[in-house]
């Protein structure tokens, strides 16, 4: 019985020893995943920082390209001839055709002032409409105000007058961004399916007869019926 006892005792403290053994060996091998993982976090984390430090540079970089081509304020051009030198070295660009003695232009300058300074993205610029007769014939604007949106070279898109922002000289700069974001010529990050001026009072419907008074070959103000 004694023998017995003994050869239990052994195998017991056999097993106890293996038993520990092998713990000792999970525990070693679970510490070495754990190391790994952690080295492989730290690793991923400094790739990952790296990614964000390089993606930074390069908007840095995208911003300052931007900024040497004329991006961030609102300007105006001297002739059409600056038009297509302006137009072939952007991306994006927003062209209001103007005239000084049309009261709603200024309105459209107080707008497209805050929008360049915030749309670095995209090129604002003005052009005096009865300067440039050539390209008001091209790109068929009879009316003033109006904003051409040219993207990569080609004109995709049109202002015309107040018509798009609400009917209403009150329109907000959300408003025209709205509009500006729906022919993608800038990067708008609120929603396009629900427009700022929709919770707005529409005001007269002067604008929604803009498009017959256009009579080939003459410029039409948009503020007045007889100009």
């Amino acid at each position: 019985k004694m023998a017995a006892d003994t050869s239990v005792d052994i195998l017991q403290k056999v097993l106890e020893n293996e038993i520990l053994q092998s713990t000792k060996v999970v525990e070693e091998h679970l510490d070495a995943e754990i190391q790994k993982l952690d080295q492989m976090d730290e690793d991923e984390l400094e790739r990952l920082k790296q990614r964000r430090l390089e993606a930074l540079k390069k908007t840095q970089q995208q911003k300052q390209e931007w900024l040497s081509k004329g991006h961030g304020e609102y300007r105006e051009i001297p002739s059409e001839r600056d038009f297509f030198q302006e137009v072939k070295e952007s991306k994006n660009v927003v062209c209001h055709f103007y005239r000084e003695t049309t009261f709603r232009c200024q309105i459209m300058d107080k707008h497209l002032t805050v929008l360049a300074k915030k749309h670095i993205e995209t090129k604002f610029l003005k052009l005096n409409a009865e300067k440039s007769p050539f390209l008001c014939e091209r790109l068929r604007i009879k009316v003033i105000p109006t904003l051409a949106l040219i993207k990569d070279g080609k004109t995709q898109d049109y202002v015309v007058g107040f018509t798009d922002l609400g009917n209403t000289d009150d329109f907000t700069t959300e408003t025209l961004e709205w509009r500006l974001g729906c022919a993608d010529i800038i990067n708008y990050s609120g929603n396009l399916m629900d427009p700022p001026f929709q919770s707005q009072k529409k005001y007269g419907t002067s604008f929604t007869k803009l498009d017959k008074k256009t009579i080939r070959g003459k410029i039409y103000d948009s503020d007045s019926d007889d100009d």
